[in-house]
C-alpha cells in the first residue's frame, strides 16, 4: 500500500503565496511521518501556476538523510522534466496527460497529440536520468466538456503509455465525478487488462461521498492512493468550481477502520494536522 501525499496539489490553486521558508517547514514535517511519497512541487512556468515558482529552493531547504519518502516533481513539458532531471533527491517525475482534449490545452497549452510527443521526450530523459515517470490520467473519470470518454477510450491511452514503458498510472478525478460505480468498472477493467502497470488514484471529492470512493478504489484492487492532508486543493485549470482533494487523514482512517496496516507515525502525523491551517488558510 502507498498513500502519496500532495501538499504540491494542495498550495498550487492557493491567492496568497505561502513562503518558502514555510513549505520548508511543513515538507520537512511531512517527510517525518512516513509517507511512500511526498508530491511536494513542480517545474512549471511561473506564469501558469506562481505558487510553485519556488520549487528549487524548497528541494534545497528539506531534510532527507532521515527519511524513507521519496520525492515526486510535476512538469508539463520538456523543459521542466530537464530542470527536475538536475536535482538529484528528485525521485519521481509526475506528467499530466489530459484524455480530454479541451482540458489538455487549458492545463499545458498543448493538443493531447502534442502532449503524447512530449511524454515520449520526457521518458527518455527519466531513464536517462534514473528518474522514474509517473502519468496522470486527468479527467480519468470524465469531462464536463462534451469530450470522448468511455473506459476502451482510456485502455487506448494506456496502451500507449505501456508502449512507452510507462510503469506507474494514476487516474486523476479532476473535478470529482468519480463515484464507486465508474471507479469499480474503470480500475476493476484496466488492473486486469494491464496487470503489470502500478495503476493508483488521485480523487478529489466532498466530504461526504470520499469514504464510499476510497473503499471502491480499494475494493478494486487499487493500492496506490493519494491525498493532502484536510483535503486542501484542487485544480486551478479546470475552470470549475474547486473540488478539493480527499483529505490524508480520512484515507488513513479508512485502513485503520478495516484493520488494513499503513506504517506512519500517527504523533508527526497529529503534528502535521495542527500546523497546516497556518500554511492553508487565510490566503
Amino acid at each position: 500500500m502507498k498513500i502519496i501525499e500532495c501538499p504540491r496539489d494542495a498550495m498550487q490553486g492557493l491567492h496568497g503565496f505561502v513562503p518558502t521558508d514555510l513549505k520548508i517547514k511543513y515538507i520537512n514535517e511531512l517527510l517525518k511521518v512516513g509517507f511512500d511519497t511526498i508530491d511536494f512541487g513542480s517545474f512549471v512556468s511561473p506564469k501558469a501556476i506562481p505558487q510553485l515558482k519556488d520549487t528549487a529552493e524548497v528541494l534545497t531547504g528539506l531534510n532527507l538523510e532521515h527519511t524513507k519518502s521519496k520525492l515526486l516533481a510535476i512538469v508539463a513539458n520538456v523543459r521542466g522534466a530537464q530542470e527536475a532531471c538536475k536535482h538529484e533527491p528528485i525521485n519521481y517525475l509526475g506528467f499530466p496527460l489530459s484524455l480530454s482534449e479541451t482540458f489538455q490545452q487549458r492545463n499545458t497549452n498543448k493538443s493531447i497529440a502534442e502532449a503524447f510527443e512530449q511524454l515520449k521526450i520526457i521518458q527518455d530523459l527519466c531513464q536517462t536520468n534514473d528518474k522514474t515517470l509517473v502519468t496522470y490520467l486527468s479527467m480519468g473519470f470524465g469531462n464536463p466538456y462534451g469530450d470522448p470518454y468511455e473506459i476502451p477510450y482510456v485502455s487506448e491511452f494506456i496502451f500507449k503509455l505501456k508502449a512507452m514503458d510507462i510503469q506507474i498510472i494514476s487516474l486523476a478525478d479532476t473535478i470529482g465525478v468519480s463515484n464507486p460505480n465508474n471507479i469499480t468498472k474503470l480500475f476493476g477493467s484496466i488492473t486486469q487488462e494491464f496487470e503489470k502497470i502500478e495503476f493508483g488514484v488521485h480523487l478529489h471529492s466532498d466530504l461526504d461521498t470520499a469514504v464510499e470512493k476510497i473503499d471502491a478504489a480499494y475494493k478494486a484492487g487499487c493500492r496506490r492512493f493519494d491525498g493532502a492532508v484536510n483535503g486542501f486543493g484542487g485544480c486551478p485549470m479546470a475552470e470549475d468550481k474547486l473540488v478539493g482533494n480527499i483529505a490524508t487523514e480520512t484515507i488513513l482512517s479508512y485502513f485503520e477502520h478495516h484493520s488494513i496496516e499503513i506504517p506512519f507515525d500517527h504523533k508527526v502525523f497529529q503534528h502535521v494536522l495542527n500546523i497546516a491551517p497556518e500554511v492553508f488558510l487565510g490566503r
